[in-house]
């Protein structure tokens, strides 16, 4: 890690983050924009959150553009449901392989296990679970093998199959975890490069060493953390223009954040309560490159809860942005209603 000290501002941070995250302009329609705007993973434990946040970031999407072939769900960071680039498969799976004998005993026996069952046919996980006599719940720790798919539509149970393993090392997968992280959620610690993976704090710690050389110490707002060196140029560059309006759904990367970050996102204590809630998160609405209120959906109606009085063009630019969201089976147009 060098030693050199780059201090960057909260605009600069920020900046950064929703230039990644694709979210000031959308990507062209396309398999490459859909891998791009999956670099990170989109944890999809909502039904169809994965979806919206595809729709934040790339043009087009339509109700089926998760199910687009470039992409698969996987047990992702913290054996939550996430869509990946299927290139990627490693990285989000074999990347946090257990650095214990016994979590790699179970990971290993119960993917064997899978392959007996299924060869590589797709069955309901709780069917699985009782012809294996397992937890249905307890198959996800097979996941670190990297040959586990899941596909869930939001309405039923997962269906599970086994595929061949990746081509790829677990420690390299791990490595790549870790730029996967920092390319998006950077300026970052190993702390917190863990707590998001799922991995222990030692691993994080461990991943962060090996990479010493490709990393460049900051300075920020909430303490010292790290980038990959070759984004400095992106995080000195002058911001782009924000978009907007974009409706992020509960879990998306970019407020997939704890701690210190949260505060960094949102810096009023009161208002992170109301969007880092105890039990299911609100989605966020970014207006202008700030989170500025939280939604939620219920059938056709979206429910905005503004954190400071918006504009009528940013109320419209909202209410744009909920008309088009690609929601299957709707009875009627996307109505919005301001609490």
């Amino acid at each position: 890690m060098t030693e050199s000290r780059l201090d960057l501002t909260r605009a600069q941070v920020l900046a950064f983050r929703r230039s990644a995250g694709a979210l000031d302009e959308r990507l062209p329609a396309g398999r490459r924009s859909l891998r791009l705007a999956a670099r990170a993973g989109l944890q999809d434990s909502m039904p169809r959150a994965a979806l919206l946040s595809i729709h934040a970031r790339v043009e087009r999407a339509t109700p089926s553009t998760w199910e687009d072939p470039s992409l698969v769900q996987v047990w992702g960071p913290r054996f939550s449901a996430y869509v990946v680039a299927a290139r990627d498969v490693a990285p989000f799976t074999l990347g946090r392989w257990p650095d214990d004998a016994k979590g790699r005993r179970v990971a290993a026996d119960l993917a064997a296990k899978l392959k007996t069952l299924l060869r590589e046919k797709a069955m309901p996980y709780a069917d699985v679970g009782d012809a294996l006599g397992e937890h249905p719940n307890r198959l996800r720790y097979a996941t670190t093998t990297g040959t586990v798919l899941i596909r869930w539509d939001g309405a039923r149970q997962p269906t599970i199959r086994s595929v061949p393993p990746p081509a790829m090392e677990a420690g390299a997968a791990r490595l790549e975890l870790a730029r996967r992280y920092l390319g998006v959620f950077g300026p970052a610690t190993p702390q917190a490069f863990a707590v998001w993976a799922g991995i222990g704090p030692a691993s994080g710690v461990a991943a962060f060493e090996e990479l010493r050389r490709s990393l460049t110490r900051v300075g920020t707002p909430i303490g010292e953390a790290w980038i990959l060196t070759r984004d400095e140029p992106a995080f000195r560059a002058a911001p782009g223009s924000p978009a907007p309006a974009r409706l992020l759904p509960s879990g998306d990367t970019y407020f997939l954040l704890q701690g210190a970050d949260r505060e960094l996102l949102v810096p009023d204590a009161n208002r992170r309560g109301r969007l880092w809630t105890p039990r299911v998160w609100p989605g966020a609405v970014l207006v202008a490159g700030e989170v500025a209120g939280t939604w939620r959906r219920a059938h056709a109606t979206v429910t905005v809860e503004p954190w400071r009085r918006l504009s009528r063009a940013e109320r419209d630019a909202v209410e744009s942005e909920a008309a088009s969201l690609p929601l299957p089976g709707l009875p009627g147009r996307i109505v919005v209603r301001w609490a």
